[in-house]
């Protein structure tokens, strides 16, 4: 463990300290890796000039347009999160599938998986489809633990499916496409919705009073009205999905430029709603603000706690600790899962893509794992973070609207299924990469042995291994090489070109 010395383990070591003790995630970074290196500058473990890359290395992060995506997603996000659209698919929707037991939750997991295609935030998935939706499934039977954990889990789905501002930062912090993270996630995205389906499916077999139809007078006849309704709300949005992605993936805008024009489509939608007003407009500038100056401040502090960390060989001590993990590649995958599963009960996901992911990814490519594949992995896993008890955000949202007749003990205790069914497709993209790497784009493998490099004679148009002569007299027969019969050369005369 102490192979390349004691400072970066017990740099790793303070970082953990200073966050369990509370400190604010951006300063502690900064002051840990500034601490370091003077400490590494007197003992001589740590070269001050890499300290004059730490300017630059700030200016690049504020200057970098892949990350000028995040606040353009955060404010399409937060405009439609404010102009009812999530009101109307969510009354639509459970009264097209309220006639079925578990209707309510069939809703509830479809509208989440929309909603995290369109807005890419768990907290107003969560506040807004527990508003609406809790009250209605505790009037009508709902087990309290079911209700609390599928409303939960459902607005945890934005953090895997496209356009996901983790995404973003894993691109960026991988070094790959954003567009290529953007399609690896599309396979684990469908995943999840069927996994959490087919859990509805099984508790409306074995425990329907659980999860009971709503009645007639609630749900309303199923009619081309409602079905137009429904259709109503949907299409749009899935029009503005496809506009957002769709010119990502083709290649016709950059994730910086798609997420502008998804601002655009979002005031589309709220005008064509009639809610577009300047406080929703403004609102949502100053959520987007905070955001986007939390996520730089942690990067800005988080750059500063590797550049040391690096300059002190603490990547090459990690990377020696992880590249024994018995397994190979499977083994490093299991653990490295497992160690982010545990920070995520007291870190925020930005918080470990910035500190975490940079000293893995290293690891992850020399052993061959393809980093597409190990972002979204990890992706998934960080998501759990938002479901764990006691510490999950998204209970935490919901503890904060509903009602006091829901004990907490019920919303944390509804929350652990949802956490194993997370874990499941963990493994089953942990032993199934292709449920990623399908949907990438696949170059056919080249075998460069099979490869032959030919040179053309010039200036002999009858082919052959003559070289040209460019005006100059034949060589002589006396000479070797000189074709049979040639003349000698006359070598009084100047070469004509």
């Amino acid at each position: 463990m102490f192979d390349f010395g004691i400072l970066p383990p017990a740099m790793f070591g303070s970082m953990v300290i200073f966050m369990l003790y509370g400190f604010p995630v951006a300063f502690s970074l900064a002051a840990v890796g500034l601490l370091f290196g003077v400490i590494g500058i007197f003992t001589g473990h740590f070269d001050p000039a890499f300290l004059q890359a730490l300017p630059l290395r700030v200016f690049g992060i504020v200057s970098n347009d892949l990350l000028l995506a995040i606040p353009f997603f955060t404010l399409m996000g937060a405009i439609l999160e404010r102009c009812g659209l999530a009101e109307d698919l969510l009354e639509g929707t459970g009264k097209l599938f309220g006639a079925i037991p578990g209707g309510l939750a069939y809703a509830v997991i479809i509208v989440g998986a929309i909603l995290g295609a369109i807005t890419g935030t768990v907290a107003a998935s969560v506040i807004t489809m527990g508003v609406i939706s809790l009250p209605i499934m505790l009037k009508y039977g709902y087990n309290p633990r079911l209700a609390t954990g599928v409303i939960a889990a459902s607005g945890t789905i934005t953090q895997v499916i496209p356009p996901s501002l983790v995404l973003i930062v894993l691109a960026d912090q991988l070094g790959k496409s954003v567009g290529d993270m953007y399609l690896g996630a599309i396979g684990p995205s469908i995943l999840q919705v069927l996994i959490f389906v087919l859990f509805i499916f099984a508790l409306s077999i074995f425990r329907p009073k659980d999860i009971p139809p709503l009645p007639l007078e609630a749900r309303g006849e199923l009619n081309r009205a409602l079905v137009f309704k429904v259709l109503a709300g949907m299409i749009p949005s899935i029009v503005l999905i496809f506009l957002v992605l769709g010119t990502i993936f083709m290649g016709l805008a950059t994730p910086t430029e798609a997420g502008a024009l998804g601002v655009v489509g979002a005031l589309a939608l709220a005008a064509m709603h009639r809610r577009l007003t300047w406080d929703l407009v403004k609102q949502g500038m100053h959520s987007t603000m905070h955001i986007t100056a939390m996520v730089t401040f942690i990067l800005v502090g988080a750059t500063c706690f590797s550049l040391v960390f690096q300059g002190m060989d603490g990547g090459r001590w990690i990377e020696h600790m992880l590249s024994h993990v018995p397994g190979g590649a499977v083994g490093f995958l299991i653990f490295v899962n497992a160690f982010i599963f545990v920070l995520a009960f007291f870190l925020d996901f930005f918080e470990i893509a910035f500190i975490v992911i940079p000293m893995l990814a290293p690891v992850a490519n020399s052993l061959g794992i393809d980093l597409i594949w190990f972002g979204v992995l990890i992706c998934i896993n960080m998501q759990t973070s938002f479901m764990h008890p006691p510490f999950g955000f998204a209970l935490f949202y919901l503890r904060s609207i509903a009602p006091r007749s829901v004990k907490t003990s019920d919303i944390y205790m509804g929350a652990i299924p949802w956490v194993f069914m997370q874990l499941i497709l963990v493994a089953i993209t942990i032993f199934w990469p292709e449920s990623v790497t399908y949907w990438l784009d696949k170059t056919p493998p080249v075998d460069l042995s099979t490869i032959k490099i030919e040179v053309p004679a010039f200036g002999n148009p009858g082919g052959g291994n003559q070289m040209p002569n460019f005006g100059l007299p034949p060589i002589g027969g006396d000479q070797p090489g000189a074709p049979a019969g040639a003349p000698k050369p006359d070598l009084s005369q100047p070469p004509k070109f």
